[in-house]
């Protein structure tokens, strides 16, 4: 992640295992830290800077899904700081946005110091992301968010074919689903989810730092899936001109990557796998 973090006593907010730190490098930016790693970045005074490369590489697909400045509906699975939820609506204002967390010490947390333009359209609830997605009506959704970590894992019922089914329902036939996937090594969890995205979404392409997709680091992997074609080469050029130039795989490159792969299932699901112990 980017910029430098300050811990003096009256930049430190705590919630229960969360902390707000102020970036010294941007006058009026915090960094949102929940059980020692770091979830969120805000520039409260530009919610167009995003620190982070993968909020970034997310960014892109809610660039691409609709005609620039065209209003959109947009769910998030994890609210963290809501720093894509406050770049929409920025960028495409009149934007309806639904977001949900269970962490509710977290989220007064961000409403209380972090608070967002009210004349954005953008809710916030507090509940299970997989029990939430699944009351959302059909085809409501232009685009869908999946950023949910309990600590610097994601849960496994959100790993699973029936997880992304209830998404894949959700989305317009228009729509964009992106999932941010952490991993590092041979990217085995990172390969399953390719595999199980596509049981019910059959267009994917992946993003990733090149040191992160050679297996080099653990970091975080972007996949972007949709029911019709995807905007690949939109999504390609944002990636490859980004700051911290990224990869992206699809079509024959993408099936080798995932080739001999199963999707996961609900009965053999398990938690993304947990970053080095030093990462942070």
């Amino acid at each position: 992640m980017g910029g430098r973090r300050t811990k003096d006593d009256d930049e430190v907010i705590g919630a229960p295992g969360t902390e707000l730190l102020a970036d010294a490098d941007r006058a009026d930016a915090w960094f949102l830290v929940v059980e020692g790693t770091p979830q969120s970045h805000v520039d409260l005074a530009d919610p167009t800077h995003l620190d982070f490369s993968y909020v970034r590489r997310m960014a892109h697909a809610a660039d691409l899904v609709a005609p620039e400045g065209e209003p959109i509906d947009v769910l998030h699975l994890g609210a963290g700081a809501l720093t894509l939820a406050r770049y929409v609506a920025h960028t495409r204002p009149g934007s309806r946005q639904r977001a949900v967390d269970v962490d509710a010490p977290l989220v007064e947390l961000v409403r209380r110091r972090l608070p967002w333009d009210r004349r954005a359209q953008l809710r916030v609830g507090i509940g299970d992301a997989r029990e939430w997605i699944a009351a959302r009506h059909d085809a409501s959704a232009d685009l869908i968010v999946s950023d949910v970590f309990a600590g610097a894992r994601t849960p496994a019922r959100l790993t699973s074919v029936e997880f992304y089914a209830e998404a894949a329902r959700v989305l317009r036939p228009g729509g964009l689903l992106v999932v941010n996937v952490g991993d590092g090594g041979a990217l085995t969890h990172t390969r399953g989810q390719v595999a199980t995205v596509r049981e019910v979404l059959p267009h994917v392409v992946l993003s990733a730092a090149p040191g992160v997709l050679r297996g080099r680091r653990f970091g975080n992997l972007v996949l972007t899936a949709a029911p019709g074609p995807l905007p690949v080469d939109g999504l390609s050029r944002r990636a490859h001109r980004d700051p911290e130039m990224a990869r992206l795989l699809a079509d024959e490159e993408l099936d080798r990557f995932v080739s001999g792969r199963a999707p996961v299932r609900d009965t053999d699901a398990v938690d993304s796998p947990a970053p080095p112990d030093d990462l942070f």
